[in-house]
């Protein structure tokens, strides 16, 4: 049987020890973010999302990666003022980690094996886009890219996960949350 979430060790963007236990009967919307990505706005985004819910049991956690594109090459020390000064974060961050191929974090593998597919519009180009770039996808069920997001439940189920170019505040992720919200 796999390790429920709540139980894997994690460890915060300033190294103290960690688990998603600290958020249990919270609703989280996990996130690998970068700080030199084309997607790399969506902290503001993010922070507005986390604002908006976040007295109602909502929680955004980041977890920084340098799996595409080399675009989180920074310490986390260095991630931690980039995302304070550069753009006011203020949701939990946690150290830089690996979210795809050898290395993978546990966390990662295990909402990856809970919800193997992320949600992407109808009309989305953004495979096409990366494909444009000669970035190939792997594996259907690899994160994509930067900024995919995964949406937990207050029982710690992954019950959402959504493509990088959706972003944080569009509709079909804030009525996700509000549904779960609802629950709580």
């Amino acid at each position: 049987m796999a390790t429920p979430l709540y139980e894997i060790p994690l460890r915060r963007i300033d190294g103290a020890e960690s688990s998603l236990g600290e958020h249990k009967g919270n609703v989280l919307l996990i996130v690998n973010v970068a700080s030199a990505c084309g997607l790399t706005p969506q902290y503001t985004e993010l922070q507005a999302v986390y604002d908006k819910f976040k007295d109602r049991g909502f929680k955004v956690l980041g977890f920084p990666a340098n799996d595409f594109g080399a675009q989180e090459p920074g310490t986390n020390a260095e991630i931690q003022e980039f995302c304070s000064t550069k753009f006011a974060v203020r949701f939990p961050m946690y150290e830089k980690i690996t979210v795809k191929g050898d290395g993978q974090h546990a966390l990662y593998a295990a909402m990856i094996d809970a919800k193997p597919l992320a949600y992407f519009k109808p009309d989305s180009k953004f495979r096409e886009m990366l494909a444009g770039y000669g970035i190939k996808p792997g594996r259907a069920t690899d994160v994509t890219w930067n900024f995919e997001k995964f949406l937990v439940n207050g029982a710690g189920d992954v019950v959402g996960r959504f493509a990088p170019d959706i972003t944080p505040d569009d509709p079909v992720i804030t009525a996700a949350i509000e549904a779960e919200l609802a629950k709580i």
